[in-house]
């Protein structure tokens, strides 16, 4: 059990997690994994044949809890390395996370912290190393609409790591959407808006948003009754990605 940390949030706990370890290898999991059997050796012996490396284990949602699993559930899927360094299922040398200086914690929620630690090494030159032996299966959880939300406030820390890392931008549609989604839902809005004078047609505005989530239905009129609850997460994920971006002075959506 690591002490009180005033409310500084989980770059703080990571941090005083890892300076009180002892062996050369830190490896970090989240709290709602569980890993195979031998994952520890795994991940130990792709250490020995890589010891400067960061690794990073395979990660699947937990197939005992796929009935959760739908459009609005939340889990975690790595099967390549990933460029978000997700702190779900990694392990970094002790001694590069010592010349890093760990997790930055200027970063408020557990959002880009994790991310922000792996760019600080890749800018630095660790090498990566993908263990895909090493896995860990995430929970399935079932949040729902409002929860995925009320979530999404966190967000904000994106900007602050985009400012701080432009490189990230490569992985961003068009470089400055986060997403894809945040282009195609103002396109969509706007269709929905001109339907009436439009007769219809401008509903095709509609349909890149609409093509976007068709693989989490099992039929278009699912899609589309399901249009809304996705406009309402990414409407709320925009606002925070573009808040964060007026405090952090960069172009971001």
């Amino acid at each position: 059990m690591v002490e009180d940390t005033d409310g500084r949030g989980p770059a703080a706990v990571r941090n005083m997690g890892w300076r009180r370890a002892k062996g050369e290898l830190v490896c970090f999991l989240d709290d709602d994994v569980i890993v195979d059997p031998g994952w520890a050796r795994q991940m130990l012996d792709a250490h020995e044949a890589h010891p400067e490396a960061v690794l990073q284990g395979r990660t699947d949602p937990n197939p005992g809890e796929a009935p959760r699993q739908d459009a609005f559930s939340r889990s975690r899927a790595v099967t390549a390395f990933d460029w978000n360094y997700p702190t779900c299922n990694i392990a970094y040398p002790r001694a590069l996370l010592e010349r890093l200086g760990g997790f930055d914690e200027a970063y408020r929620f557990a959002s880009a912290e994790d991310t922000d630690l792996g760019w600080r090494a890749r800018e630095a030159g660790a090498p990566t190393e993908f263990v895909d032996s090493a896995r860990a299966w995430h929970a399935v959880q079932r949040v729902g609409v409002a929860g995925l939300v009320k979530r999404m406030p966190i967000k904000a820390d994106v900007a602050r790591l985009t400012r701080r890392h432009p490189g990230v931008r490569h992985y961003y549609y068009r470089g400055v959407f986060w997403k894809r989604s945040h282009a195609f839902l103002p396109l969509a809005a706007a269709g929905l808006a001109l339907a009436h004078r439009t007769r219809g047609v401008s509903l095709v505005l509609a349909l890149p948003y609409a093509r976007l989530y068709r693989g989490h239905h099992g039929s278009y009129a699912g899609t589309i009754a399901s249009l809304p609850g996705h406009a309402a997460v990414d409407g709320a994920e925009m606002a925070a990605v573009a808040t964060g971006a007026v405090e952090h002075r960069t172009v971001l959506i």
